[in-house]
């Protein structure tokens, strides 16, 4: 009987993917990394339900003290970030470094077991002809988090499987009650398990991060009025800026140095290019020339049509072909043909 280990956080989209893989035939063994203290799906309360699963499942259960890890590589990650005054993503750092290659690395080391899967609403389909992995959206777009797993490596993909990536959320709660699964009727946790044990970002931060008034200006300096930390504040953001102004104001720069907030109109927060550092390549091999592709700079926005051009040193230029709003430093772009995911990397700030 194959062997998977099973990543539970303790909310139900882990738990339907770690009983559906027991009904299968698999030989499940949950695993919960505990990444911080406090509330939220990955931390007490979801160890608690994780364990609960297991039981139900009488499965194995084993949790891993990963906290040192989730305090370096993004606790560190997202304070430094918005203390220069940008706007980092966690989450693909956190399942690179934090979660699937660790767990990998467990389950071979402690558990010989060469399989992981997790609760990710996406697809891995592997080309018999080039046997390289390619890394798709799932079924349910509205819940597809490919987004956030494109600095997976082929090694990785090639030994993860994600049983909730055929099915709509609403199949997932269905069988999830099917099951009797004590998770069924849990509610969503937050994209963001930081703010969900904290609050909110701001609260979080504020933890960290001192916060230093200065000046909201426009973009010939003039002085508007005046913020409490550049950490508040993130590349197009509108709401809660606390000024009063003729025409809406958006924020389209954030000087960490100056300590200052620059805002303008939203013409001001549009972009024709960009360009990627860290740059990983999934689903094919790094291009040499220039490729068309479909450019999702934020989880929730849309895909566009744009060029991506290589660079030297793992970087690329993306030229959209109409300008779009609010390309964040800090924050992943993303490139798709179709539903396959081609590679992503970090947006840079603009010189």
């Amino acid at each position: 009987m194959d062997k998977v280990v099973v990543g539970l956080s303790g909310g139900v989209d882990s738990s339907t993917a770690a009983a559906i893989l027991h009904q299968q035939g698999y030989n499940v063994i949950g695993l919960t990394l505990w990444l911080m203290r406090g509330k939220g799906q990955c931390c007490s309360e979801g160890m608690v339900d994780a364990a609960k699963l297991c039981d139900q499942l009488n499965v194995p259960h084993h949790v891993v003290d990963t906290r040192e890890a989730f305090d370096k590589y993004i606790v560190e990650y997202l304070v430094t970030g918005y203390s220069d005054g940008i706007t980092p993503l966690p989450c693909s750092q956190c399942n690179k470094a934090v979660k699937f290659g660790p767990m990998l690395n467990y389950a071979r080391s402690e558990l010989g077991c060469d399989r992981i899967a997790t609760g990710h609403y996406a697809r891995i389909r592997c080309d018999e002809a080039t046997g390289r992995y390619h890394l798709l959206r799932a079924i349910d777009r509205s819940k597809d988090q490919s987004y956030f797993l494109y600095d997976l490596s082929q090694e990785i993909l090639a030994h993860v499987l994600f049983p909730l990536g055929e099915q709509p959320k609403t199949e997932t709660r269905r069988i999830a009650a099917e099951f009797g699964l004590h998770t069924a009727n849990k509610p969503e946790s937050q994209d963001l398990c930081l703010v969900e044990a904290n609050g909110s970002m701001r609260a979080f931060l504020d933890k960290y991060i001192t916060p230093h008034k200065g000046e909201i200006v426009d973009q010939s300096g003039r002085v508007l009025g005046y913020h409490d930390g550049v950490h508040h504040y993130t590349i197009g953001q509108r709401k809660g800026l606390g000024v009063a102004h003729s025409e809406p104001l958006y924020v389209v720069a954030l000087d960490a140095v100056k300590n200052q907030v620059i805002v303008g109109d939203r013409a001001a927060t549009l972009s024709p290019d960009c360009t990627t550092q860290r740059v990983n390549w999934v689903s094919i091999a790094a291009p040499a020339a220039p490729i068309r592709a479909e450019v999702q700079i934020r989880y929730r926005a849309a895909a566009v049509p744009a060029t991506v051009i290589p660079l030297e040193g793992d970087r690329v230029r993306i030229v959209f072909d109409q300008p779009q709003s609010s390309v964040t430093p800090g924050q992943a772009a993303v490139w798709y043909d179709g539903e396959t995911l081609l590679g992503g990397g970090i947006i840079e700030r603009q010189p």
